[in-house]
């Protein structure tokens, strides 16, 4: 018997896998693929995801295998503008890293805090009851849990055996995407390349390291199964038809193809069977908030389904995973959808770019538009009163250290500038923090384990009114 089995061992299921262990919940991750995805399919992650990683004590890792790009902030369906300069946040960047490398790392940091992970090992079907989930393995075995969560991707088994709706719209337009080696010189391929692009936004290659190349170029029709890998002639095809050239690619490291479907999932749990990243949500890469959209849920749903495991949660609180995270993927939805029209050639979409092009000039535009994409303008609905209430808090210098600092091992925190509260029935689940720094604006906040702001004030009384709302009970004294 297990805590939670993880169907699915991409960057959700690794990230939310991470954040059930800093509970001590017992985890099993099951993933279909005997071996890492070599696909790039992501570059980079968002400034609210180099949040969370720093909030849990990884971002050192990550920067040593990415880049950082303070103007990709910028961007909006492919539109260059200044990046804004007053985001409210510490991490005003792109960090530009393979899709693989995130893997890896969050893969070994599971393993290190003791999740057991179990590759080439597909779920097949499930049968829930009251006191947990039964989970079939394709070699027919049988495995229990109290609780399975659907990593599994876009084709969710998990997801379709629920029958949970996955409503939106078919794929009308599918890419193919390869890390390939070229035989052109880097000026032909540059050159060619920033020709196409005039006419063609959904075609690009360029140098992805190692020698190899990335390129991107729309596929001849949408494929009936986008699980099969286009071949290199296909590939070599697609390339000529709108480059006149196939640049000499060979030796393949990767390809891959992926479509403009998008569709969101009609809700996020049935029972003791819950749904996280691409099984929950779908959509183009563009403004590449896919991988990042999946570290985020899990990131919201790791402390939630831990307190339920544990015991100690709220009526509501595992259900709130759903009412807050369903909203953020619609708005995310939306972003898509309005950066595909804006990359359409017809007359219509390219007026309303040129439009959006200059009002992006406006710092208040560009603000919004960044704070949209990095997913650091979200606010969740904690109730009514200060304008910080649900935000997550940016990384604040406090009278030793930092905030992100004390952040490490997933628990709530309040933050004390008044020296005179405490949460004393809850020490076992929030930590106090009395040396909070002027930079705090205001006399005290408690921060849920996701670092969202959940109650702002001063007094005691009020404090301990609002600490079982997010923390459950408090613990016994007898």
């Amino acid at each position: 018997m297990y805590d939670v089995i993880i169907s699915g061992g991409g960057p959700t299921g690794m990230m939310l896998a991470a954040e059930l262990r800093l509970h001590d919940v017992d985890v099993l991750v099951l993933e279909r693929d005997a071996q890492p995805n070599p696909a790039v399919r992501s570059l980079g992650l968002h400034p609210r995801s180099i949040e969370i990683l720093d909030q849990r004590g990884l971002l050192d890792r990550f920067l040593a295998h990415g880049t950082r790009y303070p103007g990709g902030v910028g961007r909006f369906a492919g539109i260059e503008a200044p990046a804004p300069t007053d985001l409210d946040t510490a991490h005003g960047y792109i960090l530009g890293i393979p899709q693989p490398v995130t893997d890896r790392l969050l893969a070994e940091r599971a393993a290190e805090l003791g999740a057991e992970i179990r590759r080439g090992v597909e779920v097949t079907g499930f049968a829930q009851d009251d006191d947990g989930v039964d989970v079939e393995i394709a070699d027919g075995g049988r495995l229990r849990s109290l609780w399975l969560v659907g990593c599994d991707g876009g084709r969710s088994l998990v997801r379709r055996r629920l029958g949970i709706g996955f409503p939106g719209e078919p794929a009308t337009t599918e890419w193919l995407l390869g890390e390939v080696a070229v035989t052109a010189s880097p000026d032909e391929v540059a050159a060619i390349s920033a020709e196409v692009r005039r006419t063609h936004r959904g075609f690009g290659i360029g140098p992805a390291g190692d020698g190899l190349h990335r390129a991107v170029v729309p596929a001849a029709s949408v494929a009936e199964d986008r699980t099969v890998p286009p071949t290199l002639e296909e590939f070599r095809t697609q390339l000529r038809a709108y480059a006149g050239t196939d640049f000499g690619v060979h030796s393949p490291r990767s390809l891959t193809r992926f479509s403009d479907a998008t569709r969101l999932a009609e809700r996020y749990r049935a029972g003791r069977v819950l749904l996280a990243g691409d099984a929950a949500h779908v959509h183009p890469p563009l403004g590449g908030q896919g991988l990042n959209l999946g570290i985020q849920d899990a990131f919201n749903l790791g402390w939630k389904l831990a307190a339920e495991i544990d015991g100690w949660a709220p009526a509501g609180l595992l259900d709130s995973y759903s009412t807050e995270r369903h909203p953020v993927a619609e708005d995310v939805l939306t972003i898509t959808r309005a950066q595909s029209e804006l990359l359409l050639p017809d007359p219509g979409p390219q007026a309303v770019r040129r439009l959006l092009t200059e009002l992006m000039g406006f710092a208040d535009v560009s603000r919004f538009l960044a704070e949209k994409v990095a997913s650091i303008g979200i606010r969740y609905d904690v109730g009514d009163g200060h304008d910080l209430l649900g935000r997550r808090l940016r990384d604040l210098p406090l009278s030793q250290g930092r905030l992100y600092d004390r952040m490490h091992d997933g628990r709530g925190l309040l933050l004390d500038r008044t020296g005179g509260l405490a949460a004393t029935g809850w020490t076992d689940r929030v930590d106090l923090v009395a040396d909070a720094g002027a930079e705090l604006d205001a006399p005290a906040v408690l921060l849920r384990p996701d670092g969202h702001v959940a109650w702002i004030g001063d007094d005691q009384a009020d404090l301990e009114r609002r600490l079982p709302t997010w923390f459950g009970a408090p613990q016994s004294t007898a």
